[in-house]
């Protein structure tokens, strides 16, 4: 399965993809539509892998040098650049905080809201619709819960 999702990277080289369908092998059900892939998905094969190293040596950057064979600064400004292009999920230098880029849970969005966002520049277009559809998802997984 890796094998394939490396060469799916090799081939979109980069360039924006779509999703059309999405198929749930155990349960028999398909869903179609247009779908994103998530940003980690996104980013080429060896950033994941980089990505999956570090989680599996639980941020060790001496392990991380050891497999890499590389230097400190050389997994530092890695981490540095892949932490800019991964912007879904905000980290508060001083308390410490990490939270998504949407407001706190319960808080409802509502498209007005958003379009007065939109027409005040606070927003593009394209980051009110990822708002609304994370709320989206987010409500769908809460309301399943209860």
């Amino acid at each position: 399965m890796a094998h394939n999702w490396q060469r799916l990277t090799l081939v979109t080289a980069g360039r924006e993809i779509i999703i059309e369908r999405v198929r749930l092998v155990k349960d028999g059900i398909a869903i179609e539509g247009e779908f994103e892939l998530p940003e980690l998905a996104r980013l080429p094969y060896e950033d994941q892998v980089f990505i999956a190293a570090f989680v599996r040596s639980h941020g060790s950057i001496k392990q991380m040098e050891r497999f890499f064979g590389v230097s400190y600064p050389t997994i530092k400004n890695r981490l540095n650049r892949l932490g800019e292009k991964l912007d879904f999920v905000a980290i508060d230098a001083e308390g410490g905080e990490v939270h998504e880029e949407e407001p706190p849970v319960g808080e409802k969005i509502d498209k007005k809201s958003i379009l007065e966002q939109v027409e005040k520049g606070l927003l593009n277009v394209d980051e009110a619709v990822a708002k609304l559809m994370r709320r989206k998802i987010h409500e769908r997984f809460n309301s399943s819960d209860s």
